[in-house]
């Protein structure tokens, strides 16, 4: 509409198109009856004069009769700013929008034909709307429109002329300039500019008077609603006062007695109340002194329950009374001064609590006293106590080890306290034993200490968890209260109603019922206090009732009488139940938090003492009695406080891994010395490796103890006898041997560096596989140790001790293997890996060894000439040869070891031979040739079965012939 886009006075239309609003209660939304619209036209009053109304719309005949929407003005306008060659033009259709035709809206129609017919017949049976509202509707887009032509910044809600940008808009100045010969053309293009506004005023003007015309019809009809409405009053009138004038002769003739018998027993009841209530001001007005006796005795809950019932009775029941105006506040800042001596009652107590001495038996130093404080601290809201029981727990463990510290220090003798000044420095002059005392003094304090903060911890819990119960009971008891209150009242109604039916009047009902707030006049509780509330158990009859309720009120609101300590915690506390689960929770966290503070003053300690590598210095029975101090220090407290604090077992793990470096270092470092010293020669066996090697059969993987005066009579024996099997080793494996159950033991005695431990016992083992292979078969010791060569010997002894090793891996992988978790159980791969590479390094010894004796066939039968005498030289040569190999390898390897190594040396020899012969053209024609390669053959198998368990070698000696073709 017009009057929604311009800025005109006029006042705009809502979303109904109703032009006009009557002013309504803003607070009452009144939806208007189609038939009397709310359009009715009223006087302006003082307050609303200057306001528009309907007589203010004034529009001129020419005006409304003007049709600004001609074609001939249109075209006038257009020919007139941009010439007469302006004409309409035809837009050329886009390439790019598809042509449409009826064919795209066949689906729509056919699914919309169902739906369209029950429209149609919606319609039929509908009455049609009235002729006005079809009107106003094309009125509507009419203007609408008309209103288009009308340029938007006139529409706007902050169209001001006095805006440059606004004016320069509807008013440019290119129509005003006058300069450069060009005053015609800019005088027809300013009257231009005025024949358009003067168009859109135009088409604002027909739009309003259109507007008024539809609306006169609504004038009418309101002004004769307004005449009937008032014809309906005045018989309203009427009525009215011929019914006023019927009551007032039945109150006098019936209610006026009555009624004044009930003034008399309210003002009774009044007098009664103003009675009680000088006795409660008079029991108010001794509620500071009362205050200041109890804070005399630290009674700080006691008084702090007489301030809020106090409080409660000024805001309820003494309210107004202006002798006691002061009295809050007074009472407010007399609660903030219990708050500050409660929280610092608190804080004393906690100093006394922690620092008393630790060989006192009493777990919590007065328990009623700290009941008390932490009533008094929930009731208000000061949950902030435990934080500073906390930081008294930190400075607690502070002092408990430099107290501890200083004892220690001042019994040693070797410390010149005068020189060594500092603390800390004394105490790393201590030697190990003497450190290991005072840190197993520090731990039993420590948990002593943490006893004692559990104690007093479960004292507190307790306490929230009895207010925690009081508030769920207190609900239960409130709705069960509820409950009988609805009853009550319902039975009270049903009385009073009965009584009346029946006829009696109610004040002869007084002495057998209870006086209920309803029966009570209005003029009488005009007359009584505004504050004060009716006694709904107060009889005329009982005059001291309502003083004995008030003192009674008083006295539950203070006393422990079950309902009245309920709810006084309900109420007075304030505290929700998530509140409290949150303080248990707090308390509980405390508890840990206490255990993590010993625990970083611990390892604080430990960092202390190891800042000159004390502790990586300790040797390994050392370093494991510390490890079982701290573990077992570690489950006490985690025992006591339910949970396990990290820090001390961080830094016990940090200490740990490094011992284990140390000590795989130095073990490793013994092994390389070794090592680089063996010569490779079979050495005695010492009785205690014997029963070494006895104790890992029984199954105790561990370093027996040394038995005095029976091991020194034990001469050593030659081999290492392991399960049955004899095994010629060199002394470098037996210390190996040692090593390893070394590293065993660590992981029986520390469980932590298990992984570590298997990690750098897997390194050390692959080292001694990778070492001996440089030193024996690489002939590395032939410039480290200075031997002249590599024997046949050497390689034997170098694969037995190989041998030794992959026997007890299986053992050690059970070991390793009971200690680990299971989620690291794939660790143990590189024991597979490890007995991988032990066996290939003996298949390569054993490889060498046939290499060795593969060389001296090729040399010496490369010489071989079938001729006299037998046996030949050449045979004779590599008999000795395979004896001296057979000496050499008898002793070390077993029997199944030598036969299948003679086997494999006895194939390289066929291969040679048949060779040879072959290159000689000797064949198996039973002529001399062939029978001197018999007798040489037959010389080789019989001395080759004569050696030392080699008599049932199957030698196949038939292969060295060809086949024939």
């Amino acid at each position: 509409m017009a009057s929604s886009h311009s800025s005109s006075p006029v006042p705009q239309g809502s979303s109904s198109d109703v032009f006009f609003k009557i002013e309504v209660d803003p607070s009452k939304h009144i939806r208007p009856v189609p038939s009397l619209p709310d359009v009715c036209p009223k006087e302006p009053t003082v307050t609303d004069q200057h306001r528009w109304t309907v007589y203010h719309s004034k529009v001129n005949l020419p005006a409304a009769l003007n049709d600004p929407r001609l074609a001939k003005r249109e075209s006038d306008f257009f020919t007139k700013t941009w010439g007469l060659n302006f004409v309409d033009t035809e837009v050329i259709p886009s390439f790019y929008l598809p042509q449409i035709s009826k064919e795209h809206f066949t689906v729509y129609q056919q699914e919309i034909s169902q739906r369209e017919k029950i429209h149609e017949r919606c319609k039929n049976i509908c009455p049609p709307k009235d002729t006005f509202e079809r009107t106003l509707l094309h009125t509507h887009d009419k203007s609408r429109t008309d209103l288009e032509q009308v340029p938007k910044i006139f529409m706007k809600p902050d169209f001001a002329l006095d805006d440059s940008l606004t004016f320069n808009s509807v008013l440019p100045w290119s129509h005003f300039n006058t300069a450069g010969g060009k005053g015609n053309r800019d005088a027809a293009s300013s009257k231009l500019l005025q024949e358009k506004l003067s168009h859109y005023l135009d088409i604002v003007e027909v739009n309003i008077a259109h507007q008024i015309s539809l609306r006169s019809e609504a004038f009418f009809h309101a002004m004769t609603s307004q005449h009937e409405l008032q014809d309906y009053l005045k018989k309203t009138s009427q009525a009215v006062k011929m019914l006023r004038d019927k009551i007032a002769q039945i109150d006098k003739v019936m209610c006026e007695g009555s009624l004044h018998i009930l003034r008399l027993a309210l003002t009774r009841n009044n007098c009664v109340k103003v009675y009680n209530k000088l006795k409660l001001m008079a029991t108010v007005h001794q509620t500071q002194p009362t205050v200041q006796v109890l804070l005399s005795t630290s009674e700080f809950v006691g008084a702090l329950d007489l301030i809020a019932t106090t409080q409660e009775v000024l805001q309820q029941e003494l309210q107004g009374i202006h002798s006691f105006r002061h009295l809050g506040s007074q009472l407010c800042e007399l609660e903030k001064l219990i708050d500050k001596m409660m929280i610092a009652e608190f804080s004393t107590y906690s100093h006394s609590d922690l620092n008393r001495p630790l060989e006192d038996d009493c777990q919590v130093l007065e328990e009623e006293r700290l009941v008390s404080l932490v009533f008094g601290l929930l009731k208000q809201r000061k949950l902030n106590f435990l934080e500073i029981y906390g930081e008294k727990m930190i400075i607690t463990a502070k002092n408990i080890i430099k107290q501890c510290v200083i004892n220690k220090v001042s019994q040693t003798e070797e410390i010149d306290t005068d020189v060594v000044v500092k603390l800390a420095d004394q105490m790393r002059m201590l030697n190990f034993p003497q450190w290991f005392d005072l840190l197993k003094d520090i731990f039993s304090k420590f948990t002593i200490f943490l006893q004692r903060i559990k104690a007093t911890l479960n004292i507190i819990h307790s306490v929230v968890l009895s207010v925690l119960d009081k508030n769920q009971r207190t609900r239960e008891l409130e709705e069960i209260s509820q409950q009988k209150n609805a009853a009550k009242d319902n039975s009270l109604d049903t009385e009073v109603a009965y009584l009346i039916h029946e006829g009696m009047f109610i004040s002869d009902a007084f002495g057998e019922g209870e006086l209920t707030p309803i029966a009570v006049d209005t003029t009488s509780q005009r007359n009584a206090s505004p504050n004060s509330e009716p006694c709904s158990s107060d009889s005329v009859s009982e005059p001291e009732c309502t003083t004995d309720s008030s003192s009674s009120k008083e006295h539950t609101s203070s006393s422990a009488i079950p309902g009245g300590v309920d709810i006084m915690v309900s109420e007075d506390m304030k505290l929700t139940d998530s509140e409290l689960g949150k303080l248990a929770n707090n308390i509980q966290e405390l508890l840990y938090s206490a255990s993590d503070i010993c625990h970083d003053r611990a390892v604080k300690f430990l960092m202390s003492r190891a800042k000159d590598g004390f502790l990586e210095k300790l040797n390994s029975m050392e370093f494991i009695t510390l490890s079982r101090l701290m573990e077992t220090f570690i489950l006490d407290t985690e025992q006591i406080c339910g949970r396990k604090s990290m820090s001390l077992l961080g830094a016990l793990q940090s200490q740990a891994n490094k011992f284990v470096n140390r000590f795989h270092e130095e073990r490793k470092t013994k092994l390389s010395l070794l090592l680089d010293n063996e010569r490779w020669k079979q050495a005695d066996v010492p009785a205690e490796f014997q029963d070494l090697v006895d104790s890992i059969s029984d199954g105790k993987i561990a370093l027996p103890e040394k038995k005095s005066g029976t091991t020194e009579e034990r001469k050593p024996a030659e081999v290492l006898i392991v399960e049955g099997q004899q095994y010629a080793v060199v002394g470098t494996v037996l210390l190996l041997i040692r090593i390893i159950l070394e590293y065993c033991q660590c992981v029986d005695n520390i469980p932590s560096v298990t992984t570590d431990m298997l990690t750098r016992l897997s390194d050390l083992l692959k080292y001694f596989n990778s070492r001996s292979c440089q030193l024996v078969l690489g002939a590395g010791a032939l410039q480290v140790v200075g031997l002249k060569t590599i024997t046949t010997k050497n390689l034997a002894l170098s694969s037995r001790c190989l041998q030794l090793i992959v026997h007890y891996i299986p053992v050690i992988r059970a070991h390793f293997e009971a200690r680990l978790p299971p989620k690291q159980y794939s660790m143990l791969r590189h024991f597979d890996h490890i007995t991988k590479d032990y066996h290939d390094h003996i298949a390569e010894i054993s490889a060498k060894l046939v290499a060795i004796m593969d060389s001296l066939f090729d040399k010496l039968l490369s010489k071989y000439e079938v001729k006299a005498p037998v046996p030949s030289a050449c045979f004779r040569n590599i008999c000795k040869q395979m004896t001296k190999m057979h000496e050499a390898i008898f002793d070390l390897l077993p029997e199944e070891q030598t036969q299948m190594l003679f086997l494999r040396i006895n194939a390289s020899y066929k291969l040679h031979l048949k060779k040879q012969l072959s290159h000689l053209n000797v064949i198996n024609d039973g002529g001399p040739q062939n029978g001197l390669v018999t007798a040489d053959v037959a010389f080789y198998t019989g001395n080759l079965q004569a050696l030392k368990g080699l008599k049932d070698l199957d030698l196949n000696m038939a292969e060295i012939w060809e086949q024939k073709r």
